[in-house]
């Protein structure tokens, strides 16, 4: 941390650094109500305000808890609702009645939000199905077995006054975990996607957009062979958390169907990327992690990007990530992407990543409660 001195004599600047630190701890103690934050308020991620949101649960309290995240990030508007239809039936997958409406009002609330919906595209769908099972279920959806399934989702979000729903459709079909997973039979797959979105946009009323996001990576099966076609997908989605352990940002971004990847296809494809999940994990706490995902972010310039805002992804909900907390709430502070406040007469003291943009008396923690 370079040194950052206006005049005066050295031993002079050494006390004003020592009581400013002082008193910066005191205030950190006193008035701070997050995650515990040691380090000083990191420089912005550069062009890191975009649009966003957080997954913070899948029902109502996912609803109630935006305007906690939006105070706790001084205001900032979150955009963004994210949730999740559950998968166990197909009672489920259709939008079982009492779990849209709450998501569909918050959306109806003000212009220029975004509802984004996760649907999965079999029932049992966590349920370790075995591959030979898969590969029969996704020939019998690319035949039309399930189109009614879609067909009554579709209709329900119209008449809930949400069709312009965001669909993130057969979500991380790269991998082994879903049973709506493509590495069994990929043209099966695709031939299913494309039917589901047929079905769903067949309904009257309908502006959905559909988000084709595989998990960063290869996985089971390079995520390019599941790719439907341009026709059916609006936007290019990635899930990509910090893994495996001991993985680096710039590898995770030059990995084979990494990051940089997926935006090379999504231009070739003339597609509009997004990121639905991402967040910590394998790595912990990690910082740098943390500054690199919102400055990729602030660079590519996402449809929308939602955090996993839960243990040990997230940082508002998860004390254990104090350091990419901080990270977080100053790239996204007032909605701004500008660092939080520091009182006036210390704004010299950007260099020390205290950011320099003046406002109240500092007697508070920016965004307290």
């Amino acid at each position: 941390m370079a040194s950052h001195r206006r005049g005066g004599p050295a031993v002079r600047a050494a006390s004003v650094v020592a009581a400013f630190t002082a008193l910066v701890a005191l205030a950190l103690v006193v008035t701070r109500p997050g995650p515990a934050v040691d380090d000083p308020v990191p420089p912005a991620p550069a062009r890191a305000a975009a649009v966003f949101g957080a997954f913070l649960d899948s029902g109502p309290d996912g609803v109630a808890r935006m305007a906690g995240l939006s105070r706790w990030l001084g205001g900032a508007e979150l955009k963004v609702a994210h949730t999740y239809l559950p998968g166990g039936l197909w009672e489920d997958i259709e939008g079982p009645p009492g779990f849209l409406e709450p998501w569909a009002g918050w959306r109806r609330e003000q212009a220029g939000r975004t509802l984004v919906l996760n649907v999965p595209m079999q029932e049992r769908n966590e349920e370790d199905v075995p591959d030979e099972e898969v590969r029969a279920l996704l020939r019998q959806g690319a035949d039309g077995a399930f189109d009614g399934h879609f067909r009554t989702l579709a209709e329900r979000l119209v008449a809930l006054g949400v069709p312009d729903t965001v669909i993130v459709l057969g979500w991380e079909m790269n991998g082994t975990t879903y049973t709506h997973r493509c590495a069994p039979d990929p043209a099966a797959w695709k031939a299913y996607w494309n039917r589901i979105v047929a079905a769903m946009r067949a309904v009257p009323g309908q502006r959905f957009r559909f988000d084709f996001a595989p998990s960063r990576g290869r996985d089971a099966v390079p995520w390019t062979e599941c790719y439907p076609g341009d026709d059916t997908v609006d936007i290019l989605g990635m899930d990509s958390y910090d893994q495996p352990a001991g993985v680096t940002f710039a590898e995770q971004v030059s990995e084979p169907y990494g990051l940089q990847w997926h935006v090379d296809f999504a231009e070739a494809h003339g597609k509009p990327v997004s990121y639905p999940e991402w967040g910590l994990f394998r790595n912990g706490d990690n910082a740098e992690y943390m500054r690199h995902m919102l400055d990729w972010i602030g660079e590519h310039r996402p449809v929308y990007h939602t955090l996993t805002d839960y243990c040990p992804h997230g940082v508002w909900q998860c004390p254990a990530n104090p350091r990419s907390a901080r990270v977080y709430r100053t790239a996204l502070y007032g909605g701004t992407g500008q660092p939080v406040c520091v009182p006036p007469a210390l704004g010299d003291w950007a260099a020390y990543g205290f950011g320099s943009r003046p406002c109240f008396p500092f007697d508070r923690w920016p965004g307290d409660r």
